[in-house]
């Protein structure tokens, strides 16, 4: 299955990786934030991110890349083990969320100023990721309007993007996702979404779309991997391509238990019992690592849950 998937990838993405190129400039040290972040190193990224806000406080990138940080621990903290699948599903309005919006919005309000002095696909793909970030806590808060316009308004300034500059693939994940998410609605959410004038959208599309950001990506590739398998995984059972789109995440990084805690549940869903125990229990010793106490904890609680699920009802492969 892994050969079979690897050779259909290369079919339908390969062709066109070869003469891909960067098409935005990041700032110095853009690439250290994203690996710690993805490493699981949230609070030395949150400080790297506030750093290069001093640098560049015009800038609307290192307002979206410490709300990215802050987005890791909101998931951590707000993550339940259910149906054999650890993801957060609800979350309550807290007073301490309210930073987050504010750098979104900060972010927004810089990028749509830049853009009334001259349009630029880049600024157009700031736009779109800063009401990107506010849509996903609105959708986990379950203000639905919020949520609808705030990813309507994100999808317009990606496809502003793509119109602007067609190589950008980063943009790519916020069309990719959106279309996803909209082929996901009940069938009354989508009467409401017709009459509210709401954009509609494909599932393969927006696979298509995300596998494009995880391979021509500069930014948003890993992201792209981790919501695509994810989504695969919850919305779709299809666990051994959700898996194989995971895989490369755990091996790039090792150290974040939230990427472990994923391929542990794939591996249960599976029936693979003994590659789940040891997914579980890297994402434990992994978590010991991490600064943020609450966060060690909550993957603890995570873990010990995990472990109970796989030793109890899970099947196992013959």
């Amino acid at each position: 299955m892994r050969r079979f998937l690897s050779l259909l990838y290369l079919l339908f993405f390969g062709a066109g990786l070869c003469c891909a190129g960067p098409t935005l400039s990041l700032p110095s040290g853009t690439e250290k934030i994203l690996n710690d972040i993805y490493s699981g190193k949230n609070d030395l990224a949150i400080g790297e991110a506030q750093q290069l806000q001093q640098q560049m406080p015009a800038h609307p990138l290192g307002y979206i890349l410490e709300a990215e940080a802050i987005w890791w621990k909101i998931w951590c903290s707000s993550a339940e083990f259910k149906y054999g699948m650890t993801m957060p599903r609800h979350r309550d309005k807290l007073t301490a969320d309210q930073h987050y919006l504010d750098l979104s919005t900060k972010a927004l309000v810089i990028a749509e100023a830049r853009l009334k002095e001259q349009e630029s696909a880049e600024m157009y793909f700031y736009a779109g990721m800063a009401e990107a970030a506010s849509s996903r806590l609105y959708g986990l808060r379950w203000e639905s309007r919020n949520t609808a316009r705030a990813g309507v308004r994100a999808r317009d300034n990606f496809v502003r993007a793509l119109a602007l500059d067609p190589g950008l693939a980063d943009a790519d994940m916020g069309l990719g996702l959106y279309d996803y998410y909209v082929d996901t609605l009940s069938t009354m959410a989508r009467v409401m979404r017709f009459f509210m004038g709401i954009p509609g959208g494909t599932k393969e599309e927006g696979i298509r779309l995300l596998y494009r950001s995880i391979h021509e990506g500069q930014i948003t590739p890993v992201v792209s991997r981790f919501c695509l398998a994810i989504n695969l995984h919850n919305y779709d059972q299809r666990y051994e391509e959700a898996l194989f789109v995971l895989t490369p995440l755990v091996e790039k990084y090792p150290d974040n238990p939230l990427f472990l805690l994923a391929q542990g549940d794939l591996f249960g869903k599976l029936g693979r019992k003994p590659q789940a125990q040891e997914a579980y229990l890297a994402a434990r010793t992994a978590a010991g690592k991490i600064s943020d106490q609450l966060m060690k904890q909550k993957i603890d609680q995570l873990v010990l849950q995990s472990l109970a699920t796989i030793s109890s009802s899970l099947p196992t492969n013959p």
